[in-house]
């Protein structure tokens, strides 16, 4: 099997954030997806050795972001590339919260969202968590960041945690 066929399925970059029990964390994933449309529902699948699926599973809930266009490798980095048990993500001015209390990053993102969880299925390496938009806004006008042009323009490579990582 050719995997590089993977590369044609087409995705954007989201971070999806929690908070439960005073901890807050959030990741980078591609596989966040709109799956019904009356109720607004959204997936996304997230590794279970992340703090993330953690604290999505204790508070019932998740806040995400669409990346933008102006997302940098030390931007992505931050959420991408270090884990959250022992890094504080969410310290600082450009975080904020939903109406629900999660954080959420503004800055580099053109949307957000707010999700009630309503289903999980385990997938082994990962968690798809299912939830109900509570809130969405258009954060800005710019372009979304695929994973395309994260690959080809921007240079950056896969965590290993990733659902699309793939072993050299």
């Amino acid at each position: 099997m050719n995997e590089k066929a993977l590369y044609k399925i087409t995705y954007g970059l989201y971070v999806v954030s929690a908070e439960a029990d005073g901890k807050s964390s959030g990741c980078v994933v591609n596989t966040l997806a709109q799956v019904t449309s009356q109720p607004v529902r959204l997936s996304v699948a997230v590794n279970k050795d992340n703090l993330t699926c953690e604290l999505i599973q204790k508070a019932g809930r998740f806040a995400a972001v669409a990346l933008d266009q102006r997302a940098d490798l030390e931007f992505i980095g931050k959420y991408g590339f270090r884990s959250g048990r022992d890094f504080a993500k969410y310290d600082g001015p450009t975080t904020v919260r939903d109406g629900s209390g999660m954080p959420y990053c503004w800055e580099n993102a053109c949307a957000r969202y707010s999700c009630r969880l309503i289903n999980t299925v385990d997938l082994g390496t990962h968690i798809m968590f299912i939830g109900e938009a509570e809130e969405m806004e258009v954060l800005s006008e710019k372009e979304p960041l695929t994973y395309p042009y994260y690959r080809n323009v921007i240079k950056g490579g896969t965590p290993k945690n990733a659902p699309s990582y793939q072993a050299k």
